[in-house]
């Protein structure tokens, strides 16, 4: 079984050589294409654009609003896609999860075109025999009008982090939103594994760390989507359900969560375990936590 997930993460070094630092306060949070370079050197009051750097040059106080001038005539070009009207912060991708220090906040749909790191809450959500060996794992399929990943299947609950929430925060409100488990469900979730993910995508540069989560559910039990964002569920066996993660069919993020996933719950057969171990490994980044303070 090979895994497309752990092929398209490994994908974009050409795209990054292409790209250079962005820094904010002195700390280096994203990265943009060389290519639009041109574009950002349109707003000196804000930004210093050399040819191996941009730095934003606002103040502390005014780099939100400088942020949001900026992304939303880059939405008017076309160069910032699927708006949300969300805000996430600006950090450091270098501290330990759950210990950034916000630097700036800004418009969601915009961090891929800077390259800065966004944080995703993702659960597996399974059923498992008496002995606690999961057996089903149940899969989420996007709905059609997604932004991102249009009709892909997902884990049962994922969903962006944003600014002002924890990711234990926002998988409780993706919960039920996504799935209509409300806290009684979600507060039984049990920390996995935070995942890194960076990749090159068509809006420009994916820096996620995936903050992955186990939650147990009765046979029976059935999610229901509150939010329009999912179009249907599926609980699979544990072996369809890998399967299809190991192909095209569900998100790249998706893919990695549940990969990480049978790794630990040791679902895969061992040779194959060992070999995809140290492919999925550079990208950890500690254990998942159910309280960690994030900006």
């Amino acid at each position: 079984m090979g895994w497309a997930a752990l092929d398209a993460a490994r994908r974009g070094a050409a795209a990054a050589r292409a790209r250079v630092p962005l820094l904010v306060g002195g700390c280096r949070v994203g990265s943009v294409a060389a290519a639009h370079l041109a574009v950002l050197a349109a707003w000196p009051r804000h930004l210093r654009v050399e040819a191996g750097r941009v730095v934003l040059i606002a103040p502390a106080e005014g780099r939100d609003a400088a942020l949001a001038e900026i992304n939303a005539e880059l939405r008017a070009q076309g160069l910032v896609r699927g708006w949300r009207e969300e805000t996430v912060a600006v950090v450091d991708p270098d501290a330990a999860p759950g210990a950034a220090v916000p630097l700036a906040r800004m418009e969601r749909a915009a961090a891929r075109f800077w390259g800065t790191l966004t944080l995703g809450a993702h659960a597996n959500g399974y059923i498992a025999d008496t002995t606690g060996r999961p057996t089903h794992l149940w899969v989420a399929q996007r709905a059609a009008t997604k932004a991102t990943d249009p009709g892909l299947h997902d884990n049962l609950v994922g969903g962006g982090v944003p600014a002002g929430q924890t990711p234990w925060q926002a998988l409780q409100r993706e919960g039920w939103e996504e799935a209509g488990l409300g806290p009684a469900w979600m507060q039984a979730a049990r920390p996995g594994r935070v995942i890194r993910l960076e990749r090159a995508v068509p809006e420009g540069w994916q820096c996620e760390d995936l903050h992955a989560y186990d939650l147990a559910l009765p046979a029976g039990l059935q999610p229901a989507n509150q939010d329009g964002e999912v179009q249907s569920f599926a609980c699979l066996p544990v072996a369809e359900a890998l399967a299809l993660a190991a192909g095209p069919g569900m998100t790249v993020d998706a893919a990695l969560v549940t990969l990480d996933f049978a790794l630990r719950h040791a679902l895969l057969p061992p040779a194959q375990a060992e070999a995809l171990t140290p492919a999925l490994a550079p990208g950890f980044r500690g254990p998942a936590v159910a309280d960690a303070q994030s900006p």
